[in-house]
């Protein structure tokens, strides 16, 4: 049985060469959390946290979850369920839209 740690966080780049494959790294372990769904309470908290860490980590600013109201939330939430069939396309597109400018 693969686990969230073989599948996911062994493949993850040690520095990136542009934002673009940070991105994808930060979408896979994103929707891969929230899709898992490790923790009674706290999943979206942890995930953000992570997501901002792996941003901060090659020195761009936080993410701006802000900016997600109801609409991009339903995209959000839809997102999420792709990441179920290893399809992160949704949520690499949502990643950029509140990647720091």
């Amino acid at each position: 049985m693969q686990t969230f740690e073989k599948d996911v966080l062994d493949s993850l780049k040690n520095s990136y060469e542009n934002k673009e494959e940070l991105i994808a790294d930060i979408a896979v372990v994103h929707g891969e959390l929230l899709f898992i769904h490790p923790f009674r309470e706290g999943n979206g908290r942890t995930a953000r946290l992570l997501a901002n860490l792996m941003v901060r980590k090659e020195s761009y600013g936080s993410l701006r979850f802000e900016k997600v109201g109801k609409l991009e939330f339903e995209e959000y939430v839809a997102a999420v369920q792709n990441c179920g069939t290893k399809d992160y396309t949704k949520m690499i597109n949502f990643i950029r839209s509140i990647f720091p400018d």
